[in-house]
């Protein structure tokens, strides 16, 4: 089957079909930063492959399914992560229940219903709700909740396969909830044996707590072997 692609002013990108597989990461634009690929779906089947590969979805509501692999590659190595002194405190006030895998559901919908500074909407549509707990279901994804009172307000979750961690999202409804999340959830990671956390793209938060920007070249080298310890399946 010929393979059809859709002209952008950084080059073409590859149309998925429903059998179509991602082509190589070098083919990825470096303008928008690691657009690879259009189209396709959202099967579990689809996803898994995709973060196999350093992939991931990602585009707003009315496009198609947008696939990136952006060069360079923001990541956490989870024993190197930075606490600082204002959360450090703020954890050990136990200010928050903090637990695991309770309500998946609840933390998506809540970070896709999040209004964030600078972005009118969001880019966790329904389709990508039903993806990710269907992911959740076969083991993948998972998530941390932080709770005052029974109340769920503020969480993250991601999705794991071996030794890779793939950071999705996270929300608050209370000043430093998501932090006190995200900080549990490396602690849990590290008790997995995850190597890295994919970060995806830079941020000021993300840096706060020691990320930084690797080559996708080594992103891969590091993934390759981590993802090799999936014992999900």
């Amino acid at each position: 089957m010929q393979e059809s692609y859709y002209p952008l002013p950084g080059g073409d990108v590859l149309i998925l079909g429903r059998y179509t597989h991602f082509p190589p990461l070098q083919n990825a634009l470096t303008e928008p930063n690691g657009l690879l690929a259009i189209g396709g779906d959202l099967t579990a089947s689809r996803l898994l492959s995709a973060y196999r590969h350093g992939i991931f979805p990602w585009f707003s509501p009315g496009e198609p399914v947008l696939w990136w692999s952006p060069d360079p590659r923001m990541v956490l190595f989870p024993q190197h992560i930075v606490i600082g002194r204002s959360l450090r405190k703020t954890i050990q006030q136990q200010r928050f229940e903090l637990r695991i895998n309770t309500a998946f559901e609840q933390v998506i919908h809540a970070c896709a219903h999040t209004l964030r500074q600078g972005q009118p909407g969001t880019w966790i549509v329904p389709e990508m709700i039903a993806a990710y707990t269907q992911l959740h279901t076969m083991g993948y994804a998972h998530s941390v909740e932080a709770w005052q009172d029974n109340t769920l307000v503020g969480g993250c979750y991601g999705v794991k396969i071996g030794r890779m961690f793939y950071g999705e999202s996270m929300f608050h409804h209370v000043s430093n909830a998501s932090k006190v999340a995200f900080a549990h959830m490396v602690e849990w990671l590290q008790a997995q044996q995850v190597g890295m956390i994919d970060c995806q793209m830079h941020t000021p938060l993300l840096a706060s707590f020691g990320a930084y920007e690797i080559p996708r070249e080594h992103f891969i080298e590091r993934l390759t072997c981590l993802t090799q310890d999936d014992a999900t399946e």
